[in-house]
C-alpha cells in the first residue's frame, strides 16, 4: 500500500479532535524510542502501540507498515503529552489504559479510572457462556427477563449482558459509587442506559424485591487472597481498586457468599456464573456442590486454558 493511501487511512480512523501532526519520520522515531524505553524497564513494548493506537488515534495499520511515511499523520494527543503519559507508565507503573482513561471491551469503548479494575480479555468470555448455558438450559435469549452483574465496576459486563439478552433488564450491583458513576457513563455511551439499572449497594443487598425473579447472575468478585496483594504486579497493587481485588484470607469470601445466597435470587433453572483465580476451581466446585442448590456445576478454561469460570443451574 502507498504511504498517501496509509495516511488518509489514519485521518479518516481519528475521531477526536487533532491535536498536533507530526511528520511520519519523527513519530515512529518516538516509537521506536519509548519501545526502547520500555524493554529497559521490563514493561511489554506492544503498550507503547496500544498508547498510540487508543490515546493518540493512530491507525494500527500504519504501525505495521512502518515508514516511510511521506505525510504528516495527526494524532490525537501531542508528542509532549504522549511522552509524559509514557513516562508516567514506566515512572509510576500506572497502567496504560488509565492513562489514556479508555479501554475496548467486546463491541465497546469503555471508560475506566482507578475508581474501577480495568475489564480483563479474559472476562469477555463469560458472556459467550452466559449466551451459552441459556441455550443450553432453554433460556429464552429474546423474551423479558432479569439478569444481575454483581461488583459492575466499568459496567463491561452488565453491557456484554445487554448485548446478548436484548429484551433483558440488567441489574448492575457496585458498593462504589464513583464506579457506578463509570458505568453508568458506559451505558450510556453504548446507547444502552434504559437497559440496565444501577444499585448502589453490598452484593445482593439492593435486589431483594428482585428475590426469585433473576434468570441469571454474572460476577467477577475479588478473589485474590489478602496475604498476595502486596505481590501482585505493581500496576494492580499500587492503581487498581483494592475492594475489587481482595478476596479474604483465602481469595474466597465473596465466591461463598454469592454462591450461598444467589439460590434465593434465582429462579429454578436460573443460572450462576462467576469468575475465579488459578488454582481455585476444585474449591468454587466443592462450594457449589455441597450446597445442593444447583443441578450441574461446569469448570470452563479462558483461552490461556486456566480453568477461570464456574457456571452452574439452579435447582
Amino acid at each position: 500500500m502507498k504511504a498517501e493511501t496509509v495516511a488518509e487511512t489514519v485521518a479518516e480512523t481519528v475521531a477526536e479532535t487533532v491535536a498536533e501532526t507530526v511528520a511520519g519520520d519523527r513519530l515512529w522515531q518516538w516509537r521506536q524510542a519509548a519501545r526502547q524505553s520500555a524493554i529497559a524497564h521490563q514493561v511489554n513494548p506492544a503498550e507503547v502501540d496500544w498508547l498510540l493506537q487508543h490515546g493518540a488515534g493512530v491507525a494500527p495499520l500504519l504501525l505495521k507498515l512502518g515508514p516511510p511515511f511521506s505525510r504528516e499523520i495527526p494524532l490525537n494527543r501531542s508528542l509532549a503529552d504522549l511522552t509524559q503519559l509514557w513516562q508516567a507508565r514506566l515512572r509510576d507503573r500506572v497502567p496504560v489504559q488509565y492513562l489514556v482513561g479508555r479501554v475496548p471491551w467486546r463491541e465497546f469503548d469503555l471508560t475506566v479510572s482507578p475508581a474501577v479494575l480495568i475489564p480483563r480479555p479474559e472476562t469477555e468470555l463469560l458472556i459467550d457462556l452466559a449466551k451459552s448455558a441459556a441455550l443450553q438450559c432453554g433460556l429464552p435469549l429474546n423474551e423479558p427477563s432479569h439478569w444481575a452483574d454483581l461488583g459492575t465496576g466499568s459496567g463491561a459486563i452488565a453491557l456484554g449482558l445487554a448485548s446478548v439478552f436484548p429484551l433483558a433488564t440488567i441489574h448492575a450491583v457496585d458498593r462504589s459509587e464513583p464506579a457506578l458513576a463509570i458505568a453508568r457513563q458506559n451505558a450510556d455511551t453504548a446507547g444502552m442506559g434504559d437497559r440496565i439499572q444501577f444499585h448502589q449497594g453490598d452484593w445482593f443487598e439492593p435486589l431483594a424485591p428482585l428475590a426469585g425473579q433473576l434468570q441469571g447472575i454474572v460476577s467477577n468478585p475479588p478473589y485474590i487472597p489478602t496475604d498476595d496483594l502486596p505481590h501482585l504486579d505493581p500496576e494492580v497493587v499500587r492503581h487498581e481498586p483494592p475492594t475489587a481485588l481482595d478476596g479474604g484470607p483465602d481469595g474466597l469470601d465473596c465466591i461463598r457468599y454469592i454462591v450461598h445466597t444467589a439460590p434465593r435470587y434465582l429462579k429454578p433453572g436460573g443460572l450462576l456464573l462467576l469468575e475465579m483465580m488459578v488454582s481455585q476451581a476444585p474449591a468454587v466446585a466443592q462450594l457449589l456442590s455441597k450446597t445442593r442448590q444447583y443441578t450441574t456445576v461446569q469448570i470452563h478454561p479462558d483461552l490461556a486454558g486456566i480453568e477461570r469460570f464456574a457456571v452452574s443451574v439452579r435447582r
